[in-house]
């Protein structure tokens, strides 16, 4: 009997289940192994602790595995890729397949079938398959190039909005919030803090400007609207280059915490869609990206 690994390595946790031809037996939850977001010490720590613990919940070595698959943001970054194989050719024995985590997502919706996928946690990414089985994608290139609808850029432009709202004398809940949640006692001491090298992880505002929304903040409001309409911007882009008919459309499915979470955001991200394929199908259910990672893992290539 075979026994297969999977993993979905994000920004700021990686999950990991370990099966065999018919079920799961194991899921656990480490800190981020992405090269990344941590140093190679904190991401070893991370890994060891997971293996650590399937091995310990099935009573399975990882020298029984027959073939590992992680999906993960900067699959084509030598820092990300080059660590991945070290690191697992030291613990874990069987092939390693690694794919981004964006398309073990879209294989979790649409295993091996047309279909978009769109993705937005700490990053984002969009997916989508063709009827010809060509993978494309649009956006995912990091949070300094893009990252459009993520928590990363959420937190960033909210800042960006309110030091604007400052500039203009407008008042935004925004301000104090972010000033709380930081611990931090002045403007000038948030002016410091933001830009300070190595950056704070602006990813973890994204709730705070949720929050400030609902209790009809118009400043982190309209930073929820824009972030979902760029996303869905991707979309269209990416359906535009698919060369899809407008009576025959491909699914679209999504995933990560800011689409599960932020209704604003993923409510946006729709309407910017619709507006221009307005018969497209939104599947209403989160993609569990661990299923893609394990079909693939499982797949003989």
């Amino acid at each position: 009997m075979g026994f297969y690994l999977a993993l979905d390595a994000g920004g700021t946790k990686t999950d990991y289940v370990l099966a065999d031809g018919s079920r799961e037996l194991a899921r656990v939850r480490s800190g981020t192994i992405k090269r990344m977001r941590a140093d190679s010490d904190t991401a070893a720590a991370n890994l060891d602790s997971a293996l650590a613990q399937l091995t310990a919940q099935t009573g399975i070595s990882m020298r029984e595995v027959e073939r590992t698959c992680i999906g993960t943001a900067g699959e084509s970054v030598p820092l990300v890729v080059d660590w991945l194989r070290q690191a697992f050719q030291e613990r874990v024995s069987g092939e390693l397949v690694l794919v981004g985590d964006v398309e073990i997502a879209l294989d979790a919706a649409f295993p091996g079938a047309p279909g978009i996928l769109v993705m937005a946690g700490t990053g984002s990414n969009v997916a989508g398959r063709g009827r010809d089985g060509k993978l494309l994608t649009c956006g995912g290139w990091g949070p300094a190039l893009s990252d459009q609808g993520s928590g990363h850029r959420i937190g960033l432009q909210a800042l960006r909005a309110t030091f604007l709202a400052i500039d203009e004398g407008r008042s935004t809940g925004l301000l104090d919030a972010v000033l709380q949640y930081w611990q931090l006692d002045s403007i000038e001491a948030l002016v410091q803090h933001a830009n300070a090298l190595p950056s704070p992880d602006f990813s973890t505002l994204a709730q705070i400007v949720f929050t400030c929304a609902e209790h009809g903040d118009p400043v982190a409001s309209a930073v929820l609207q824009q972030e979902g309409d760029d996303l869905g911007y991707l979309v269209r882009l990416l359906l535009r280059r698919l060369s899809v008919s407008k009576d025959v459309l491909p699914d679209i499915a999504y995933t990560g915490s800011i689409l599960q979470n932020i209704v604003p955001v993923r409510k946006a991200l729709v309407e910017a869609v619709t507006a221009e394929f307005p018969s497209i199908q939104i599947l209403d259910l989160v993609v569990d990206p661990l299923q893609g990672a394990l079909w693939r893992a499982r797949k003989i290539l």
